[in-house]
């Protein structure tokens, strides 16, 4: 027997949807029963089943699988309350513009028998709400409903092409339970399963008068600037920016970035900023021109700000106008364009030699090659030698054991251990190595100490909701095992103590050992929820609260309980490996290096998660 749900299931495989993340419920028997009639007749399902007993892990899972691999997940979750529970996972892949296919079941709206899959539980009552999809809605590129398994193969392809096309989100498609149950001829939908799937919208150029514009202003520019933030999830624009850096001597800064946009051994790799007060990028004030690519918040005009007579132009390939923030960046912008940045770049690259050329034909000096523009080069490669220096510096130097038996290892100690410990460990020597960073109030060390240099190897979230990075793991692991391709010799994660207990350590530990998925987990324990701390402290630097303890706030909880690296064991089945440093005789250089080194043997070796639960500085 056929049904609405086999037509789903097939479709989704089609399409080229390789791993669905599930959390079953009532509403769900249709697609159980017809995994179970592939199993029988197949000896396997099309698509791969990964049960999750947390729906917001569920969607983090499938925003790592999709930020690893470029190519959508399925979610499945259970009507109203499943969709409620995947919480700030929704906000993540929406502001971190990763694509992903929902699917949500819903109440039976018949309870006399009169079709297949009609009301015979008592939640189905409670769970039947008057707009399930508004939930949502605010946060999908597309929300539909699906009303018939003959046009479903129409509305998931329709779907999946908004959702991979710019700007790239989460899609929810929802059904109720007789619909998923409906008895399917397959010969009626058989052309429809044999479509092709629907291509995304190709990405877009910049017009001929906007090349020629900026590409003249960075020309004549004496202070150029570029910021980005995620450029690098599309790999391909990582080398496009070194070269129009690299052509014209402009430092590129890094706004809340959330992939590797430069290299962070390349010469004019600036700063990393979270754009808290005092650390906004050099040279932001001064400044004649900026190009911003691909980035969500620049800067924080409270904070600091352009000057006022600076020109300024504006890409991004998704929402350029950021309709969905409230503010935008516009004020005081010379042009606003939406187009794709590799792309643009490649424009802008062309047009920049372009204009010289011209230049040089009519008589004039040629600006490329020059000396103002080897001036910026030395000065660029001199301030990254020098913070280079510096960052060696802020890692080898380590503090006193404290006389009362508090943390005093700091971050940067931690990462720097980190570091040096995956080049001794990896073949690549750590040049093919996944980081996924949730350190939160430590994002910028993370960034600065990791040093990543390979596109694609260094992600954040892209939004703020907290819990993304244990489930994103697993889902980076499984896209490797899809698409080996994609492939890295280690998958590390790097999270605050808040955000490890966001990520439901009890679901994800449970799934990585069902899975096997071995990845690291290093836990930065400052004791609490640093970041509100810095929020308050941006309000009110010399308030009441600026002298307190982050246990007097009531933002601390730790650092002696719980112990973040047990919890993970406890959670595998004691199939996790873990130890906690920081503490004592635990906090010595020494100590850490060795237990750096056993907990990769562990993932390398073992094939296990392993977890170290690393003491700091108190908030």
């Amino acid at each position: 027997m056929y049904t609405a749900s086999s037509v789903f299931l097939q479709t989704l495989a089609d399409v080229g949807i390789t791993h669905a993340f599930v959390n079953w419920g009532s509403d769900h028997p249709g697609i159980l029963e017809d995994l179970e009639r592939q199993r029988v007749e197949n000896g396997r399902t099309a698509l791969k089943i990964v049960t999750c007993p947390n729906e917001m892990v569920a969607l983090s899972a499938a925003q790592g699988y999709a930020q690893v691999c470029g190519k959508p997940a399925a979610v499945i979750v259970h009507v109203d309350v499943g969709t409620q529970a995947m919480a700030g996972a929704i906000h993540n892949v929406d502001r971190g513009q990763t694509p992903v296919l929902i699917y949500a079941g819903a109440s039976p709206f018949s309870m006399h028998r009169e079709h297949e899959g009609a009301r015979n539980e008592f939640i189905m009552w409670m769970q039947d709400i008057p707009d399930q999809a508004a939930i949502v809605r605010q946060y999908m590129r597309n929300t539909t409903q699906l009303h018939s398994g003959k046009d479903m193969p129409s509305v998931i392809r329709r779907s999946l092409q908004i959702a991979t096309s710019e700007p790239k989100g989460p899609v929810y498609l929802w059904a109720r339970r007789e619909v998923m149950e409906a008895h399917i001829n397959p010969d009626e939908i058989r052309a429809a399963l044999d479509a092709k799937v629907w291509p995304a919208v190709s990405p877009a150029a910049l017009s001929p008068s906007a090349v020629s514009t900026i590409s003249s202003a960075l020309l004549s520019a004496k202070t150029p600037l570029i910021i980005t933030s995620y450029l690098g999830r599309n790999k391909n624009a990582v080398p496009v920016l070194m070269e129009l850096s690299l052509l014209l001597a402009i430092p590129v800064a890094l706004s809340c970035p959330s992939a590797v946009n430069i290299p962070s051994s390349f010469p004019n790799t600036s700063v990393v900023t979270y754009l808290w007060k005092g650390t906004h990028h050099p040279g932001l004030e001064t400044a004649d021109v900026i190009l911003v690519i691909h980035s969500d918040t620049p800067w924080i005009p409270e904070n600091t700000a352009p000057n006022a007579d600076a020109r300024i132009f504006v890409i991004d390939g998704g929402d350029v106008l950021k309709k969905t923030f409230g503010y935008n960046h516009s004020t005081n912008v010379e042009m606003v364009c939406s187009a794709d940045a590799e792309v643009a770049l490649k424009q802008i690259v062309g047009g920049v030699k372009d204009v010289d050329e011209k230049a040089h034909e009519a008589g004039l000096t040629r600006t490329l090659g020059g000396e103002l523009i080897q001036q910026r080069a030395a000065s660029l490669a001199a301030d990254h030698s020098r913070r280079v220096r510096e960052l060696d510096i802020e890692e080898d130097t380590w503090p006193a054991a404290s006389a009362d038996g508090s943390p005093t290892l700091r971050a940067p100690n931690v990462i720097g251990v980190l570091r040096k410990a995956i080049q001794e460990a990896t073949p690549s020597r750590g040049a093919n190595v996944l980081i996924l960073n949730e350190g939160i109030s430590n994002y910028h060390i993370v960034w600065d100490h990791m040093r990543s240099d390979a596109p694609g190897s260094h992600l954040t979230s892209g939004g703020s909701s907290l819990g993304w990075s244990l489930g994103a793991a697993i889902g980076a692991m499984l896209a490797e095992e899809a698409h080996p391709e994609a492939a890295h010799d280690l998958v590390a994660v790097i999270v605050g103590d808040g955000s490890f207990l966001f990520c439901v350590p009890s679901s994800t530990y449970w799934m990585a050992q069902r899975q096997k998925t071995p990845y690291l987990t290093i836990v930065l324990n400052n004791g609490g929820w640093k970041s509100p701390k810095i929020s308050m402290l941006g309000v009110h630097p010399s308030g009441h609260g600026s002298a307190a303890s982050g246990d007097r706030l009531s933002v601390g909880f730790g650092p002696v309980c719980p112990d973040y690296s047990q919890v993970a064991v406890a959670a595998s089945g004691g199939w996790a490996w873990g130890r906690r440093v920081g503490l004592g005789e635990d906090g010595t250089k020494e100590k850490i290096e060795n237990v750096f080194r056993e907990a990769l043997k562990v993932v390398l070796q073992e094939k296990r998660c392993a977890i170290i639960d690393c003491v700091i500085e108190a908030i």
